[in-house]
């Protein structure tokens, strides 16, 4: 077997950071490459530019060991590589909701200026299917002499637990079509192979649709429940129940089946357009992917109409509580989250909003202009008209009621998490309680 000598990392965004620092965890080398200087010199000074637990500790360690590196300079970098993993963003393209391939193809091509041996270019970053052979095409035609072989290796990271999926993933997807590419990917994950963590090998185009399918069938699932949920509500069904009944269904499982404002985050919406787009161009529409994006747009719709009738069917004049503006706990992400319509929505109608996230405040005062940011969920409700809990941060989980309703002008919440029962807020001085997919409290 090829003896392994060093990764390095193109691309120091979510998926670039995360996969570096675990690399380096497992023993190897490595060195991440970020044409941002600003980026690079808050990594090199052990600081992380995003918001994941754990990560700053474990990049510190692997920095402190040697094994650890950050750099502008890419020819530096491929110098001596076995392996070169392109971890670049591949954004919604404008337009036409494909996967915009332009970061992906420029980092190939500086690859091939550099690259003076045998190389391995592992396409990290999500792409539609065919992306690999393209990029394989780039460099044999940029540099014909050169040695290579291309493999995709998919990411299945959650934000918020990236490290733990990272270390412990149900599963290691690699797209290689050589022995040798095979090898060194073996290799780069042996301390997987020791831990009994499943490793499959498949050709490129399948690694690329494991990637697209498995994230617009987690969506498709949301959707659904989501779906339930509105139903549960004309219905007085209450979707709590609901999910964890269906959710002992072993064929069903209870993952993914948690109502919410809509599915967020830099992935589902992005690979679920992508696979729409991809199956419109193959002359094999993806009906459900296509109407779980219809569905999911409806659903943030029904949220801001929700909370307009906690404010007697109008915002002008309110002022609103927002906890929490990332689309998610457990990260600063806050790319399609709920809080990026409602928010909005409300201002747009005339209240005024206090906003309190730590995590989310960095990016939600460029993207959130117009409202007021506040320490802690006690000074946010003073004096509100109504609270929207929007994401599920530990610190909103056991609120004293109690003392929010009595501060508030009218005790009106909207627990879009779903996180407090209507009968408890109503115990605890709530007028009215509203969430999704439950039985509403209206007591005035």
């Amino acid at each position: 077997m090829e003896v392994f000598r060093e990764i390095a990392i193109i691309g120091t965004g979510y998926i670039g950071l995360v996969s570096g620092v675990c690399f380096a965890d497992f023993g190897h080398n490595v060195v991440c490459i970020d044409k941002d200087r600003s980026k690079i010199t808050m990594l090199k000074s052990g600081k992380v530019p995003i918001f994941e637990p754990g990560l700053e500790d474990l990049l510190a360690n692997n920095v402190k060991a040697g094994r650890l590196t950050f750099t502008e300079n890419l020819s530096d970098a491929v110098d001596g590589a076995n392996a070169i993993f392109i971890a670049v963003g591949t954004p919604t393209r404008r337009g036409d909701g494909h996967a915009d391939l332009n970061y992906v193809v420029a980092a190939a091509e500086e690859i091939v200026k550099t690259a003076k041996v045998y190389v391995l270019i592992v396409t990290k970053s999500t792409v539609p299917v065919g992306t690999n052979r393209k990029v394989a095409e780039v460099v044999a035609a940029a540099n014909p002499e050169l040695v290579f072989d291309v493999a995709s290796n998919p990411e299945f990271l959650r934000e918020g637990a990236a490290i733990y999926d990272f270390m412990r993933p149900d599963l290691v997807v690699v797209g290689a079509e050589t022995e040798r590419a095979a090898e060194i990917m073996n290799s780069i994950y042996r301390p997987l192979y020791l831990r009994d963590f499943p490793i499959i090998t498949t050709d490129l185009e399948s690694a690329e649709m494991i990637k697209y399918a498995a994230n617009a069938f987690l969506a498709a699932k949301i959707t659904f429940i989501n779906k339930i949920a509105a139903l549960c509500e004309c219905s007085n069904a209450d979707i709590k129940q609901v999910s964890k009944g269906i959710g002992f269904d072993g064929r069903v499982g209870s993952k993914f089946l948690h109502a919410m404002p809509r599915f967020g985050g830099s992935y589902f919406p992005k690979d679920t357009r992508a696979l729409a787009r991809i199956g419109q161009e193959n002359g094999m529409p993806m009906r459900i992917s296509e109407t779980v994006i219809e569905v999911n747009e409806e659903t943030k719709r029904r949220m801001v109409n929700k909370l307009k009738t906690l404010c007697d069917e109008t915002f002008d004049e309110k002022t609103v509580a927002i906890l929490g503006v990332t689309f998610k706990l457990g990260t600063d992400d806050m790319r399609d989250a709920p809080s990026m319509t409602i928010v909005p929505a409300l201002i747009g109608g005339g209240a005024t909003v206090c906003v309190v996230d730590t995590q989310g405040r960095h990016e939600g005062e460029r993207l959130l202009p117009g409202v007021r940011w506040v320490e802690g969920p006690y000074n946010a409700v003073k004096d509100a008209d109504m609270v929207v809990l929007l994401t599920e941060w530990n610190e909103f989980r056991a609120l004293n009621l109690s003392k929010i309703a009595r501060s508030m002008k009218t005790a009106h919440m909207a627990d879009l998490r779903n996180i407090y029962s209507a009968k408890s807020a109503g115990e605890q001085g709530f007028d009215r309680c509203i969430s999704i997919g439950r039985p509403d409290l209206q007591c005035a």
